[in-house]
C-alpha cells in the first residue's frame, strides 16, 4: 500500500492528545498531593519538559509535512538541537527530582538494586540498539524532513528484533530506574506520567504521521 496522499492536519489525533494530557495531569496533580506535594518547583519542572518536549515534535513534525515551515524557520539542524535539549532535559530534570527526594520510597537496599537492575538493562539496551542500528537522527524524526530517509529498510537489529517500538517500550524504563535507583516516590510519579505520555504521543500524533509517510509500512 502506498502512503496517504495528503498529510495530516495540525489538529490530527489531537483531540486525543490533549484531552489524554488533561487527565494524565490532573492524576498526577492528584497523586503529587497524596505524596505531600514534595519540591514543586522540581516536580513540576520535570513534569513540564515531557510536556514541552512533545509540542514541540508535534508542532515541529505537522508544520513541516504541511509546509516545510519547521525547515524554513530553524533548519533541521536548528529542530535537531531543540529536540535533544528538550529529551536530555527530561532525564536531567528527573534526576534532580529524584535526588532532592531519595529515600522516600523506602525500599530495602537489595530489592530497590535488583529492580533497578532490571529497568536498567533493556532501558539501555534499548537505547544502543536506537544509537547503533536506528540513528538518533532517524529517532528524532529525520523521516519528516528528508525524504531519503523514507526508504530506508525497516531495522531488525538489537531490540528491534523483539519489537518495532523499542524506544517508547523499553527505552523509557531508564525513568523508572532513575526513580527507584534513587528511592524517590516523585520521581516514580514523573516516570510513570512520562511513560504514559509518550505513548499518547505515538497514537494522536506518531501514527497518523506514519501513515501518511508510509502507509501500511508505518503500522
Amino acid at each position: 500500500m502506498t502512503a496517504a496522499k495528503t498529510a495530516p492536519g495540525m489538529w490530527v489525533g489531537q483531540t486525543l492528545h490533549y484531552c489524554s494530557l488533561a487527565l494524565l495531569l490532573v492524576l498526577v496533580w492528584l497523586a503529587w498531593g497524596g505524596l505531600s506535594r514534595p519540591f514543586p518547583v522540581a516536580f513540576w519542572t520535570a513534569v513540564a519538559f515531557p510536556v514541552v518536549h512533545q509540542l514541540f515534535v508535534w508542532l515541529a513534525w505537522r508544520l513541516e509535512l504541511r509546509s516545510a515551515a519547521t525547515s524554513k524557520a530553524i533548519g533541521f539542524g536548528g529542530y535537531l538541537v531543540g529536540f535533544f535539549l528538550l529529551f536530555g532535559g527530561r532525564f536531567v530534570s528527573l534526576f534532580v527530582l529524584a535526588w532532592l527526594d531519595r529515600g522516600s520510597l523506602e525500599l530495602p537496599v537489595l530489592p530497590r538494586v535488583i529492580l533497578t537492575t532490571l529497568l536498567a538493562l533493556p532501558g539501555c539496551y534499548a537505547m544502543v540498539s536506537v544509537m547503533r542500528y536506528f540513528g538518533m537522527r532517524r529517532a528524532a524524526g529525520a523521516d519528516h524532513f528528508d525524504p531519503r530517509y523514507r526508504d530506508l529498510p525497516l531495522v531488525e537489529k538489537g531490540i528491534f528484533r523483539f519489537t518495532s517500538n523499542g524506544m517508547y517500550a523499553y527505552a523509557f524504563l531508564l525513568f523508572w530506574a532513575i526513580a527507584v535507583g534513587l528511592n524517590s516516590k516523585a520521581a516514580l510519579l514523573v516516570a510513570a506520567f512520562s511513560h504514559a505520555y509518550i505513548w499518547v504521543h505515538f497514537f494522536a500524533t506518531e501514527k497518523p504521521d506514519m501513515e501518511y509517510l508510509y502507509g501500511n509500512r508505518g503500522e
